[in-house]
């Protein structure tokens, strides 16, 4: 249990230490709130994983205490948990009414809409939650409708800035309300939790309105079809490359189902303006000519199966890729993504494409969604804190920011770098951190949800070992083998097997009739006698470790 009085707990349940699956939490009194439920993607190394979300078992736990979940904006990373968050825990969801359309197309897809309370918000409300009176301010960033969150408790006043940067001309025209901010940095702040993605890099980070003035050149100068693959949620992008479309004459395609939906979504609610009969399927596209075609796409971050990776393999049905078509990434490739879209960038050279891709002034076709150091820096001096916590990156950022915090005056002592499941209580205006609660990763893998580590770490054998199946066929009441077994492989490969094979029927013979002397008839004996002595003989003669499967057919 949280500790409960006049002391304000601050922790995370996801976005301390990594990218992705952002969950905060803010306590007090007998009140939780909620800030964000995100997910990310797996690695290589999580075989046959879809997604990762946060540990809930503390908040599933103190389910009766929690009052609410605040969400800042629409991306993966703050609403891909949401559906799996709310089976658990169902609670009222706050968010501006563009993000509420993309939880609600997840609330679909799970067959849980009906049951959700969902709650419209935007800059100006104020929402009353037991002690703590919530109000919020506009933040930039590469998703429309943006908030930071302000908590007011009689214990003193904590910010969440949300994921954010300043851009005084942005695309939509959504200026950052930074009067607001600087009236709650007077007022007196006493804890800041900032997000902290581009705290290694200098500056302020470039405005979105350089991308549209350089697609409008991208557009004139393109000679055949133009492929665009950003984010779906990056609806500035999107209006960006509507624009430059119109002004060349050319029709859109929407590739991907993201694509196809948020848009839908972004249309419906009145953030996107695409004209009439400027959009058509992808059947379309080979009706027209090239020169007036102008194809939106996923896959921006090299995912095997989106529209663009098929598209460069040539595996896209009725759409192709021909030499001289422009092919733009407007995104840049989150950590750990770079090998997958540097492969997808060959493909695309090896089809004759001109390619054009990277972030900054390098290619002037993306621009952050997050803050640089003079960004962050400003937000620091707007807000004033007494204690900060960087948020949402991992150490060597949240490293940086503490830097730069007390570069503008935070208090050396008064930064907790934290990990997921750190606490900060925070009593009389003094924050200490010196516990924690249970967190960690929760695994979704098709319609299971779980820890998963026995079932990983068996993908992970089979992967890198292989699977040896033996088939016994045997009186399993009186314990005798009936004939010889049968040795299957898979993924195991030894020059030798044919040796081995015979090796292992014969320890399996001898294993079976040691256990029959000594009336041990069980399956589960058997089985496990059986994997330990054939493991060992196989490791003996070949230094490798397949899984052995034993299979008992009972005749």
């Amino acid at each position: 249990m949280g500790i409960k009085g006049n002391v304000i707990s601050v922790f995370s349940l996801g976005g301390l230490n990594e990218i992705g699956k952002n969950m905060y939490v803010i306590e007090y009194g007998n009140d939780i709130i909620i800030i964000d439920c995100g997910n990310k993607f797996p690695d290589e190394s999580l075989l046959g994983i879809d997604l990762i979300i946060p540990d809930f078992s503390y908040i599933i736990e103190n389910k009766d205490r929690v009052r609410g979940l605040i969400v800042t904006h629409g991306h993966e990373d703050h609403i891909g948990g949401v559906p799996f968050f709310l089976k658990e825990v169902n609670v009222p969801v706050y968010a501006t009414r563009f993000t509420l359309g993309l939880i609600e197309l997840k609330l679909r897809e799970h067959r849980f809409l009906r049951e959700s309370e969902l709650i419209e918000i935007n800059s100006d409300s104020v929402v009353q939650i037991g002690e703590m009176n919530i109000n919020f301010f506009k933040v930039n960033h590469s998703i429309p409708d943006c908030l930071g969150i302000v908590f007011n408790t009689p214990e003193g006043t904590i910010v969440h800035t949300g994921d954010f940067k300043f851009d005084w001309t942005p695309a939509n025209n959504e200026r950052p309300e930074i009067h607001k901010m600087a009236e709650f940095g007077n007022k007196g702040l006493l804890l800041l939790l900032s997000e902290s993605t581009n705290a290694e890099r200098t500056g302020y980070t470039p405005s979105e309105q350089m991308v549209g003035e350089n697609l409008d050149q991208i557009f004139i100068r393109a000679r055949r079809k133009v492929i665009v693959s950003t984010f779906a949620s990056n609806v500035s992008r999107i209006q960006q490359v509507v624009n430059a479309a119109e002004k060349t004459e050319r029709k859109i395609a929407l590739l991907g189902r993201s694509m196809v939906n948020v848009v839908g979504v972004a249309m419906e609610r009145g953030y996107l303006t695409i004209p009439n009969g400027m959009l058509i399927e992808a059947r379309e596209i080979n009706g027209l000519p090239p020169e007036m075609v102008t194809i939106l796409c996923t896959g921006s971050q090299g995912e095997s199966m989106a529209a663009l990776s098929r598209l460069s393999t040539g595996n896209f049905r009725d759409v192709e890729i021909l030499s001289e078509d422009t092919v733009i990434i407007a995104a840049g490739p989150i950590p750990g993504n770079e090998r997958n879209v540097s492969s997808i960038v060959d493909n695309l050279y090896k089809l004759g494409a001109h390619v054009i891709y990277g972030s900054g002034s390098s290619s002037g076709i993306h621009v952050s969604g997050h803050g640089y150091q003079e960004d962050l820096r400003l937000m620091l001096t707007l807000m004033k804190p007494k204690y900060f916590i960087p948020i949402h990156g991992e150490y060597r950022m949240l490293h940086h920011h503490r830097m730069l915090a007390e570069s503008v005056g935070v208090e050396k002592g008064h930064t907790f770098i934290l990990r997921n499941g750190d606490v900060v209580d925070i009593e009389n205006a003094i924050a200490r951190s010196t516990r924690n609660i249970p967190s960690g990763n929760t695994y979704v893998d098709g319609v299971d949800i779980g820890k998963m580590e026995f079932v990983l770490r068996d993908r992970k054998q089979i992967s890198e070992e292989g699977m040896l199946i033996i088939i016994i066929p045997m009186n399993k009441q009186e314990g005798k083998l009936l004939s010889e077994p049968e040795i299957i492989s898979r993924g195991f490969v030894d020059q030798n097997f044919s040796e081995l094979r015979k090796g292992m029927k014969q320890m399996t013979i001898e294993t079976i009739n040691e256990l029959h002397e000594a009336n041990r008839y069980s399956w589960n004996v058997i089985k496990k006698q059986l994997k330990r002595s054939v493991a060992q003989y196989v490791k003996e003669g070949t230094r490798k470790e397949p899984m052995i499967v034993p299979i008992l057919m009972d005749i």
